[in-house]
């Protein structure tokens, strides 16, 4: 569904964009994705409106906790992000995103930002009502964000150019098929024009 309104307390949730993650091979240049990610999160601040930053460190246990195998053409893990000890400063959220003290911060080790974290009861207790979504990787980390976003009863947006995957036919499958039945998806710009017309002091 395209993108209609922004309720008046939404909060940003950007997803996994940290330094381990930025080699990877994605399907867009991860530095248009960055710089539209940290666009959203300038806009948001600005109106006083939350921005949650989220990183991964590590995966949840079970018989999947290995390394990852997906974008490799030659299958073999990229970065061996979960098969061992973590490269000091992989979990470090980049500094393009200018993270504020005002920020929310949650590190997660599911695919998705809400399992085994404290983000909702932190949103709540802001009177969120609407999440926008943007990061990596689209079918992963985004996906299962919204996923369990739109299960808890708030309102979903993606932000369809603030993100990719290293698989491009995951990328367009969810954008296509997964997203128009948890939200409203929208560029970063036409989210940015809602946002400047929403103030969460004035009508929260």
């Amino acid at each position: 569904m395209a993108l209609t309104t922004l309720d008046p307390i939404t909060a940003l949730i950007v997803i996994d964009l940290q330094s381990g993650l930025m080699g990877w091979p994605f399907a867009h240049p991860i530095g248009d994705i960055v710089a539209r990610a940290a666009a959203l999160g300038a806009a948001f601040r600005r109106r006083g409106l939350p921005v949650a930053l989220v990183n991964v460190d590590g995966s949840s246990p079970g018989r999947t906790e290995q390394a990852p195998r997906q974008g490799n053409p030659n299958g073999n893990p990229i970065g061996n992000p979960f098969g061992g000890p973590l490269p000091e400063g992989w979990t470090d959220l980049i500094p393009e995103l200018d993270r504020q003290p005002s920020d929310i911060v949650v590190t997660k080790r599911t695919r998705g930002a809400f399992a085994s974290t404290d983000l909702e009861s932190l949103l709540r207790a802001r009177g969120v009502t609407q999440v926008v979504i943007a990061g990596v990787a689209t079918a992963g980390g985004v996906e299962s964000t919204a996923r369990q976003a739109y299960e808890a009863g708030f309102n979903v947006t993606l932000a369809i150019d603030a993100m990719t995957d290293a698989r491009p036919h995951a990328h367009a499958y969810s954008i296509e098929h997964v997203f128009p039945r948890l939200g409203e998806t929208g560029s970063t710009q036409a989210i940015i024009d809602l946002v400047e017309r929403t103030d969460a002091h004035e009508l929260a």
